[in-house]
């Protein structure tokens, strides 16, 4: 998403530029061309990594050994540090700039990781305010461009237009169902969302659910909520449109990520869920620099949307704090108040033109 939004705006500075790496879809819907796709490469925790090293060394040679030919002006790294580190490292030997756009989360854990950027980082691209003052102690030039979500979170309906098209009433209290995007995300955290809707659903009566496919996944992932809805439960499955099911909610329950600032710059309360294999998540707990495992609390600098996380992620647990905000406007409009407050934090809209803009300052250096 990121590399296609940056790549229709390196097109509009230079119509001309060629774009190529690891991507999907939407980088080759914008004009990229695609020498891997990611499909099947995400997996979060250390066990699940292990299983794609093969597929991903493959294409860590296969982008090399393109750019060694192409000599290509710049190469942009965007997040997925376990490939990334490696290719900008390769590209970087042969005097080729590297840009890091959306660095690794170095402020959660990790932080050693800062220096080897040092070693082969020639501009760090951050979209935090405050990751650019590690950066800088790191000796790493960086500059703050601020969040693409603020150009790319916009709905393309209104909630009752929306609501109507899927058959869901428009005025029913409606919850969004943000599972995540990684296969091994959804069989670790989406029975027991469907499990905590069939529960809202018996507790408060006429709530109604939509959830957000992620795309490239299977359709045996889903087979939870196929159940649910055989037994009556209203709820819709709606692939690639998370921004129009979030400004449809009323309340989002969110796998920890991204999409919790997605749901952020909506403005929707939510409720953080996750779960890591065992050994993945005491690796975490024993090295993390940080408190919370939502963005939006990291952002804010405090909780201010709950966090259920490994054995407090049940049923129950989810279905207690989504009736809380469907039946306590007091708490739900401190929440929103604070959720502008983080949305404050991300900066201005532009965030893609002026990634492209510090990108094509390198692209052109190499060919003055």
């Amino acid at each position: 998403m990121y590399a296609a939004a940056l790549t229709r705006a390196l097109r509009v500075l230079e119509p001309g530029v060629r774009v190529y790496g690891l991507g999907g879809d939407r980088l080759r819907e914008s004009g990229g061309e695609l020498v891997g796709h990611y499909e099947g490469l995400a997996a979060t925790g250390i066990s699940e990594a292990f299983a794609v090293v093969s597929r991903s060394y493959a294409i860590y040679r296969r982008i090399v050994s393109r750019a060694r030919v192409d000599r290509p002006d710049v190469f942009v790294a965007i997040d997925f540090p376990e490939v990334n580190f490696r290719i900008a490292a390769a590209i970087r030997k042969l005097g080729i700039p590297v840009v890091y756009y959306i660095g690794p989360q170095v402020w959660a854990w990790r932080r050693s990781r800062l220096e080897t950027m040092r070693r082969f980082v020639d501009l760090a691209l951050v979209i935090f305010p405050f990751e650019a003052v590690l950066y800088q102690e790191a000796g790493i030039p960086v500059e703050f461009v601020g969040h693409p979500l603020l150009d790319l979170t916009t709905p393309t309906e209104s909630r009752s237009v929306f609501l109507g098209s899927i058959g869901l009433a428009p005025t029913a209290p409606t919850v969004a169902l943000l599972p995540g995007s990684r296969p091994n995300e959804l069989r670790a955290i989406l029975p027991d969302l469907t499990a905590s809707a069939r529960l809202i659903r018996e507790r408060l009566g006429e709530v109604q659910f939509v959830l957000a496919r992620a795309p490239n996944l299977d359709d045996s992932l889903f087979s939870s909520v196929l159940t649910l809805k055989r037994a009556g439960v209203p709820l819709h499955i709606v692939e690639g449109r998370a921004d129009d099911v979030l400004a449809a909610a009323d309340v989002v329950v969110t796998a920890s990520g991204t999409a919790t600032v997605q749901a952020a710059i909506h403005q929707r309360p939510m409720v953080i869920v996750y779960r890591l294999s065992a050994l993945t998540y005491w690796l975490v707990k024993t090295f993390s620099h940080v408190e919370n495992a939502g963005m939006v609390n990291l952002i804010a600098g405090q909780q201010i949307v709950p966090e259920l996380l490994q054995e407090t992620f049940t049923p129950s647990a989810v279905a207690a704090e989504v009736a809380k905000f469907l039946t306590d406007s007091a708490a739900t409009d401190r929440t929103i108040d604070a959720l502008a407050g983080v949305r404050s934090k991300l900066g201005t809209a532009g965030a893609s033109r002026r990634t492209a803009e510090r990108v094509m300052a390198f692209a052109k250096r190499g060919n003055a």
